[in-house]
């Protein structure tokens, strides 16, 4: 037995002793966790918003580990290999892994502490093994390296290149967690003239301070407009050729949009687990042609994309929410 944390009905996670995973298919592997951590999707599904999720999942998506078993047709990884888990299984051979878009894997995407048990157990068993695992050194901190899972490759992929982040432009990154900090960090890469922090907890800030914004907008006491107006004065009128919302509320979805400058991109990196609001009517005067937002079952012309919810199954679910609310 193992102990692992559990979602076990809407509102409650319980630490529960559960069975050691063993393996299923022959590409699987048996991983045993040295590191992990959680993710605001969790708060989702602590929450209900995620139907794939049902009670009694173990949650997590992330982690390193030490390989304890593996099957038969898995070939990279063998007994005491330190590995890094991917929060996103791929088969590397379905007709979207190899568009690219492992997220929709037929038989992989986003099933870890979803659709099968995760990581934030003992133990756990990774489906795709020699396309879901990365071999790590061992002199490595491994606190450092489960950043890797899903926190910078999703600033990364979700925020910063979606956002299309350009050299000398203007990003504003609302959220000053770890995802909204390794996009403000990876942002970087791209020479950006400036990166606006914006965030209700001061500490937050301090921290991106101090780890190289070039300004902040504390927002917890004061209205949108005044953020808004914050943001104006700090881009000369313009607003932000870059918008990476980070958070995931509906508040912080509708603010992104009004920071944008005319032909500016928004990245939605939050999970939203509500309906929020798309400003069509004030996004065309701006020439606004892409928002990269986790709205899979929005077709309204608009670009979308999710490193988790553009998986099928989520689809589905955004469909039925959409049918719900007419």
């Amino acid at each position: 037995m193992m102990k692992a944390l559990v979602f076990k009905e809407v509102g409650k996670v319980e630490l529960q002793d559960r069975p050691v995973p063993k393996i299923v298919a022959p590409t699987d592997a048996v991983v045993k966790l040295t590191k992990t951590t959680i993710c605001g999707t969790d708060l989702h599904i602590r929450k209900g918003d995620v139907a794939t999720c049902t009670p009694g999942r173990v949650l997590g998506h992330e982690g390193v580990g030490i390989v304890e078993h593996v099957g038969d047709s898995v070939t990279r990884f063998k007994k005491g290999d330190p590995v890094l888990i991917s929060c996103i299984s791929s088969c590397a051979s379905c007709e979207y892994c190899r568009r690219g878009m492992s997220s929709h894997c037929t038989t992989g995407g986003w099933v870890l502490g979803n659709e099968i048990d995760g990581t934030q157990a003992e133990y756990v068993r990774i489906p795709h093994a020699d396309c879901s695992l990365y071999a790590i050194p061992k002199d490595v901190d491994a606190s450092a390296l489960v950043t890797l899972s899903d926190i910078f490759p999703t600033g990364l992929e979700c925020g910063v290149l979606n956002g299309k982040v350009q050299p000398g432009s203007t990003v504003a990154i609302i959220g000053s967690g770890p995802v909204g900090l390794a996009a403000m960090i990876t942002a970087k890469f791209y020479s950006p003239a400036t990166v606006i922090m914006i965030d209700t907890d001061p500490g937050r800030l301090r921290v991106a301070t101090e780890m190289g914004a070039q300004a902040t907008i504390e927002s917890g006491n004061v209205g949108a407009d005044v953020v808004i107006q914050q943001v104006l004065d700090l881009t000369e009128g313009k607003g932000c050729d870059t918008v990476i919302e980070a958070v995931g509320i509906p508040a912080t979805f509708e603010l992104s949009q009004r920071l944008l400058a005319p032909g500016g991109v928004l990245a939605n990196v939050g999970v939203h687990g509500t309906k929020v609001s798309l400003f069509l009517d004030e996004l065309w005067a701006k020439n606004i042609s892409e928002c990269h937002i986790p709205i899979a079952w929005l077709n309204l012309g608009v670009i979308t994309h999710c490193r988790r919810y553009n998986h099928t199954t989520c689809r589905r679910r955004h469909n039925t929410n959409a049918a719900k609310d007419g």
